[in-house]
């Protein structure tokens, strides 16, 4: 294995011991050579040293074996890529593939900002570079979108038949709410790759945003033809029928979702709002069912079914399940929510508006403490002796106090505003 040296590699050791060699020699030949004159002897002598300089820069920039940068990338080592190149940049830090390596390294490690760094020198020292423009683009896409639409006009004017561009453009416009011009790009990108599922999507999805259903329709349905199992054409043919009110052609394409076992709660939300539109009762409360057993139901899918349930007369199921989308419409931390306001307007003396959100505090959570706070606020405030005793007497029939603080108020209300024997 020690004889099996490439000829670049005896070569670069040549060139080792010759910039060796020639440190040593070349100032003796200035000396020797040079008529004795200091002046002239510094001159030259600079000359050759910064000459050996140079030449040791490229010798070093030359030991970066591609190679061993692609097993890095390969293997996902990217910091020990990072590693391995970072003394050849800083040495040559105008070197655009030592650059472009180094910026497709951080960007795989997760480091955008170090990845930006390198791919904006590239930029900047040749700003027709596609992989700059192109992972510029990508990395202020979200960040910063009209800063990544600079880019991407640039590598439109680049390559202007690559219908990833346009369509990349269609996404940034479509990103900042102006459609017509994410229509414009995305019809472009279409007509450049129409077989291009991502092209097909993009502009049938903005065209239903449109409300062109029709045009949006025979794209879908010519993808479909292809592919009659694409996910990506089922959801948005599922959804251009329902908001165009086509209900009948919802139930297709969203049966095949649930053939697939394809878990989308938009989709199939749509198609289960389809079946009770179309009054097919029975399958939208299947539907529904199916979403509950893949933990996806939501309120609005209990909503739905209980509506489907009372139109086939089950009214006791129905209301179960309207239990159910009760509990999930108010959030449990709104008591405390409403507690807070109650104590905020009580400190600010505004007490009948403390009363209105302890009182409705109460209705939705039955908490009996909420009774106590209005009965306090009515006996030691609002000095009304009537609405004090009507809040003390429910807050008494339905307390079961827990902490010392509450068992502390429920003697003292049970003892001045209970019952008298």
């Amino acid at each position: 294995m020690y004889c099996r040296l490439s000829i670049s590699n005896c070569l670069l050791a040549i060139d080792y011991w010759l910039l060796a060699i020639g440190y040593w020699l070349l100032p003796i030949a200035v000396f020797l050579y040079i008529p004795n004159k200091l002046p002239m002897r510094k001159s030259v002598l600079f000359f050759c040293i910064n000459a050996l300089f140079t030449c040791q820069i490229s010798a070093q920039s030359n030991t970066i074996d591609k190679n061993k940068v692609m097993d890095f990338f390969q293997n996902q080592q990217f910091d020990e890529a990072i590693d391995y190149l970072m003394p050849a940049a800083s040495i040559d830090s105008d070197n655009l593939q030592l650059l472009g390596f180094l910026g497709y390294a951080n960007y795989m490690n997760d480091n955008v900002p170090a990845a930006e760094k390198y791919y904006q020198r590239i930029f900047s020292i040749d700003s027709n570079n596609l992989a700059a423009n192109q992972y510029l683009a990508s990395i202020n896409s979200n960040s910063n979108p009209d800063k990544a639409k600079m880019f991407t006009a640039r590598l439109i004017v680049l390559r202007p038949y690559k219908a990833a561009n346009y369509r990349n453009m269609a996404d940034l416009f479509r990103r900042k709410n102006q459609k017509d011009s994410a229509l414009l790009y995305y019809n472009r990108a279409y007509k450049l790759s129409p077989n291009d599922y991502k092209n097909a999507t993009g502009l049938a999805d903005a065209l239903i945003d449109s409300k062109s259903f029709s045009r949006a329709d025979s794209i879908l349905e010519m993808g479909l033809t292809k592919d009659s199992l694409s996910i990506p054409y089922l959801k948005l043919r599922i959804r251009s029928a329902y908001e165009a009110k086509d209900y009948q052609n919802a139930l297709l394409p969203g049966e095949r979702l649930i053939r697939l076992d394809e878990i989308s709660l938009s989709s199939l939300t749509q198609l289960a709002l389809s079946y009770y539109n179309l009054k097919m009762y029975n399958d939208c409360i299947r539907v529904c069912e199916y979403l509950e057993s893949k933990d996806l139901a939501s309120e609005s899918i209990y909503y739905y079914e209980a509506k489907a349930w009372a139109k086939l007369n089950d009214y006791a199921k129905s209301n179960e399940l309207l239990q159910i989308c009760l509990a999930s419409a108010i959030s449990k931390t709104a008591e405390l929510y409403y507690y807070n306001l109650g104590e905020n307007y009580e400190a600010i003396n505004q007490f009948k508006k403390a009363v209105s959100q302890y009182d409705t505090a109460f209705y939705l959570f039955r908490n009996p403490v909420m009774l106590y706070n209005c009965g306090r606020i009515y006996e030691s405030n609002l000095k009304n002796v009537g609405l004090a005793k009507k809040y003390y007497a429910k807050y008494l029939a339905l307390a079961k106090p827990q902490s010392p603080d509450e068992k502390k108020a429920y003697e003292y209300v049970k003892t001045r505003w209970g019952k008298k024997k």
